[in-house]
């Protein structure tokens, strides 16, 4: 799985976002398989995991899910990717995609498109929320970029305007996916965590030693989050690549 390191300090400044350029763009990565291979078994494990979700939600209610690891390159940023996909297959759900790894982003990088002005302008106000939101190409999903890249990112994310900005979100989309950084070593998960409905654990088979898996989900819910499970990556099925399974 290929990491896409950023640096405000490379980029230069960020435009902000063209409300139609990635509705223009396709999504061509093969990890992708809502997209790529709809009928196979990866994309069969991800509607599992959104049936899952769905029942932990009967109300409907919008809800707010954080999806973090242990360690990094669990594939977590992929896994937000394809739960989206696979919770707008629901008549009516509309899902928003947000980067708050503010430290490596990654969503555009997979969705094929160039970064741009997102989460960091606008929580300090520097971006509307309709120019920092882009549709995708892909129905009823919406994508909010990590932006420029903060000097402090939990001081950002642990603010009342994030709150404020999470509760905005929830009058428009019907899920919020907030990918977020591993969350044994950056604490940006934990604050995230304590304030969504729920968190996903993502964890690669036979990568993440097990007594980090526990004490990632100890650190947590000690923190307040509400841990719904994991999501289990690298799970090997002949001929057909990766695949994901919900534990």
């Amino acid at each position: 799985m290929a990491l896409f390191r950023t640096s405000s300090l490379l980029s230069g400044p960020l435009e902000p976002a063209d409300p139609e350029e990635a509705k223009k763009t396709p999504i061509t990565r093969e990890e992708i398989a809502l997209v790529h291979a709809p009928r196979g078994p990866i994309a069969e494990q991800f509607r599992s995991l959104r049936n899952s979700v769905q029942a932990l939600n009967p109300d409907g209610a919008p809800r707010t899910l954080v999806l973090t690891s242990a360690v990094a390159g669990e594939g977590k940023s992929v896994a937000a990717i394809n739960l989206a996909l696979a919770l707008t297959e629901v008549p009516g759900t509309r899902v928003l995609l947000v980067d708050a790894d503010l430290h490596r982003p990654s969503l555009e990088g997979y969705l094929g498109l160039p970064r741009r002005q997102g989460l960091t302008e606008l929580v300090r106000g520097a971006c509307p929320i309709d120019r920092a939101i882009r549709q995708t190409s892909a129905n009823n999903v919406w994508l909010l970029g990590a932006g420029e890249l903060p000097q402090n990112p939990s001081e950002l994310l642990g603010s009342e305007r994030m709150r404020t900005i999470i509760a905005q979100f929830k009058q428009r989309y019907t899920y919020i996916l907030i990918d977020t950084p591993e969350a044994l070593t950056i604490s940006d998960a934990s604050l995230l965590g304590a304030q969504a409905d729920g968190v996903l654990l993502v964890v690669r088979l036979n990568a993440t030693p097990r007594h980090l898996v526990e004490q990632t989900y100890n650190l947590l819910e000690g923190l307040g989050a509400n841990v719904l499970g994991t999501c289990l990556t690298g799970a090997g099925i002949a001929s057909d690549g990766e695949r994901y399974a919900k534990r």
